[in-house]
């Protein structure tokens, strides 16, 4: 299955094909032909036949554009009949409010069904139930990324939503501590307000700390942001590629643990420093277009 990057997940309604064509223009890693909240009851039927059109000429036109569709939820009665939408070239479905591995199964096998077994899941959790199973709900093969929707999350837990997020941190940890484990990427929740960059710009830092990596995006502002905020500075890089040098060496003459730019340094730092080798590595070869 090809490697996708993640940082910046750009969503558009279904139903708005000018919208959609538009979305390259500011270079998401992932764009999101969105079936679901986006696209009232009465609209949902022409959105299926926007997205299978509009999506094919975007993923025959794209060359670091990846296609995903989001499908209404299992128990929608939309769920079925969004199949349809789906169009050739695309990489993959995203599906909102998963909620049991059972579910991901019934995904799987609608996908395979028809002939679509070469799709990606990338799984929405965004209900209390969904959270606590988020563990199980990632663990299948096909389920490759995950995002975590504070606003649903806490809708359905009958919260209230705050600026400081607090009331999310839990969830928001849980989710990515789950995708870690089962060796899936976790997207971090949207930022409403799409013109405060300064609020995204320290989401999407403190979700990078958490272990995101990326974010949901609604508006193409955001994008360059969530690119930029999951992407290595060549600082970076070039101080991780030193410390993981200078290890090695020491490794090689019996030590496991040196000083390094005033730091005690051992395995754990060292494997920080290794993920910021490769994801950097990954970020050069999707935007060259290699998978």
């Amino acid at each position: 299955m090809v490697q996708l990057n993640f940082r910046s997940v750009l969503f558009a309604p279904g139903n708005k094909p000018d919208i959609l064509r538009k979305l390259p223009r500011s270079n998401p890693d992932v764009a999101v032909l969105d079936l679901e909240d986006a696209v009232p009851d009465s609209h949902k039927g022409e959105a299926r036949s926007v997205t299978n059109e509009v999506g094919a000429e975007l993923a025959r036109g794209a060359t670091t554009l990846s296609v995903f569709v989001r499908i209404n939820a299992v128990v929608s009665e939309h769920f079925e009949a969004d199949f349809a939408g789906v169009p050739a070239g695309a990489s993959g479905i995203a599906v909102p409010k998963l909620e049991s591995a059972q579910q991901v199964i019934s995904v799987v096998e609608s996908l395979d069904e028809r002939g679509l077994d070469d799709l990606q899941v990338m799984a929405g959790l965004e209900t209390g139930l969904g959270v606590h199973r988020a563990a199980e709900i990632l663990d299948h093969p096909r389920v490759t990324s995950a995002y975590f929707g504070a606003e649903d999350f806490i809708a359905d837990m009958g919260g209230i939503r705050t600026r400081s997020n607090d009331e999310v941190l839990f969830a928001r940890s849980a989710v990515a501590v789950a995708a870690r484990i089962t060796g899936t990427v976790a997207i971090d929740q949207i930022v409403a307000d799409f013109g405060d960059d300064d609020r995204f710009q320290s989401e999407a830092d403190f979700a990078k700390s958490l272990g995101y990596g990326g974010k949901l995006c609604i508006h193409p502002a955001q994008v360059h942001l969530a690119n930029s905020a999951f992407t290595p500075t060549d600082a970076e890089v070039a101080h991780a590629r030193r410390l993981v040098s200078a290890y090695d060496a020491a490794l090689a003459d019996g030590n496991a643990s040196i000083a390094f730019d005033g730091q005690m340094i051992d395995e754990a730092l060292v494997r920080r420093a290794r993920a910021i080798v490769a994801d950097a590595e990954d970020v050069a070869d999707g935007e060259d277009g290699t998978p």
